[in-house]
C-alpha cells in the first residue's frame, strides 16, 4: 500500500462516522463533532498506526477502527486544548469554543473522547487488551503533559529538559503509541515494538519543536491558527527558554517584561518577541536540537530487525516529509 492508499482508508471510514452522526440528537453535542472533524488534518496519526501494522506484514484493514480512534481521541484534545489555551482559531477557522461556547465544546469534546475509545474496541480481540493498555496509558500521559504545559505558564523557572520531558507526554506519546498500537495489532515482537515506540517518540519530540518555530516564523497563511500564539499564551516553548539561557541582561528583562504582559497589545508582543529571537539567533539553535531528535528517531527505526523493509523505506520517506512541512 502507498501513503495514498491509507489515506484513502481512513477517509472513507472518517466520511462513514461524519454521516453517521446526521442522525445522532443533540444537535448541540453532535454538531460540533462534525464541525471539527471537518476541518480536515493530515491524519497522520492513524496512517501511523496502519503503516505500523503493514511493517510487520499486517493487514492494515484490522487496524483501521483503532487508527480512527487515534484521531478521534487527537481531535479530541485539540478541542479541549483551544479551549485552555483560548485559541480563536484551528485551521484558519474559529474554533468550536468560539463557534459555539465554551460548555459546548466541553461537552462534545467528551463525547469525542467516548467515540475514540468505541473505535480502540473494535481492534482484533487476540489484541484488544494490549491494545487497551497502550491507548489507555497514552492518554493519561497527554493529559500529564497538558498538565505540565499550563503549569509552565504559571512557573518562573522552567528548565529545558523539562520542556523535552513535557512535550514527550503532551505530543510525542500519541504518534508513539499510534506506531506501537499498529505494530501490535500486526504481530511485531516486544522488542521491535520498543524501538518502533521510540522512533515515534523522539520523532514527536522533533515535531513538536518544528511546531514551536512554525508558531513563530511560520507563515500565518500556512500555520492556520493564531500567529505567535504561543507567545500570546505565555508557553515556555524551546525558544523562549533558550532566548533565556544565551541572552544577555537587556535581552532578558525584555523578554520577561513581554511574558508577563496581557493579550490587550497580541500583535505588538508577537513582534517584539519575534525580534528578540531572531537578534538571539534561538531559531537556528532549535531547527539544530530538532535534527538531533529526528536523527535519534532514525536511529531507533534502523534497529527494527523483522520487518518488512519496503515499508521500513516508506515511513522514513513520511517522516522526513512530515519535518519539511510548512504548517
Amino acid at each position: 500500500m502507498k501513503t495514498d492508499d491509507f489515506r484513502s482508508l481512513i477517509e472513507a471510514e472518517l466520511i462513514a462516522f461524519d454521516q453517521a452522526l446526521n442522525n445522532k440528537r443533540p444537535l448541540n453535542l453532535y454538531t460540533p463533532i462534525k464541525y471539527t472533524l471537518e476541518l480536515g488534518g493530515k491524519r497522520f496519526r492513524p496512517m501511523l498506526t496502519l503503516m505500523g501494522c503493514l511493517l510487520f506484514n499486517g493487514k492494515p484493514e484490522e487496524a483501521i477502527k483503532a487508527a480512527i480512534g487515534i484521531e478521534l481521541f487527537h481531535n479530541f484534545t485539540l478541542v479541549h486544548d483551544d479551549i485552555m489555551d483560548k485559541a480563536p482559531l484551528r485551521r484558519n477557522k474559529p474554533t468550536v469554543q468560539k463557534q459555539w461556547n465554551q460548555d459546548i465544546a466541553i461537552l462534545s469534546g467528551d463525547a469525542l473522547f467516548v467515540q475514540s475509545v468505541q473505535y480502540i474496541m473494535q481492534s482484533p480481540s487476540d489484541k484488544l487488551k494490549e491494545v487497551l493498555e497502550i491507548f489507555t496509558q497514552t492518554a493519561l500521559e497527554v493529559c500529564e503533559g497538558q498538565q505540565l504545559d499550563m503549569d509552565f505558564e504559571k512557573q518562573y523557572n522552567v528548565t529545558i529538559p523539562q520542556y523535552i520531558k513535557m512535550i514527550g507526554l503532551k505530543t510525542s506519546v500519541l504518534l508513539a503509541g499510534s506506531l506501537k498500537i499498529g505494530a501490535v495489532i500486526g504481530g511485531a515482537g516486544n522488542n521491535d515494538a520498543h524501538h518502533l515506540y521510540e522512533f515515534g517518540k523522539n520523532l514527536g519530540i522533533a515535531f513538536q519543536l518544528h511546531d514551536d518555530i512554525l508558531d513563530v516564523f511560520g507563515a500565518s497563511d500556512k500555520v492556520g491558527k493564531q500567529k505567535g500564539g504561543d507567545i500570546v499564551s505565555n508557553k515556555k516553548t524551546y525558544l523562549f527558554l533558550k532566548a533565556i539561557e544565551v541572552a544577555d541582561r537587556y535581552s532578558k528583562e525584555k523578554l520577561q517584561m513581554w511574558m508577563q504582559a496581557g493579550e490587550e497589545n497580541a500583535a505588538e508582543k508577537v513582534e517584539s518577541v519575534k525580534t528578540i529571537y531572531e537578534f538571539l539567533n534561538v531559531k537556528v539553535i532549535a531547527e539544530a536540537e530538532m535534527r538531533k531528535y529526528f536523527e535519534k528517531a532514525l536511529e531507533h527505526l534502523n534497529s527494527i530487525e523483522h520487518c518488512n523493509n519496503e515499508v521500513k523505506v516508506q515511513i522514513r520517506e513520511f517522516a522526513e516529509n512530515l519535518m519539511q512541512r510548512e504548517s
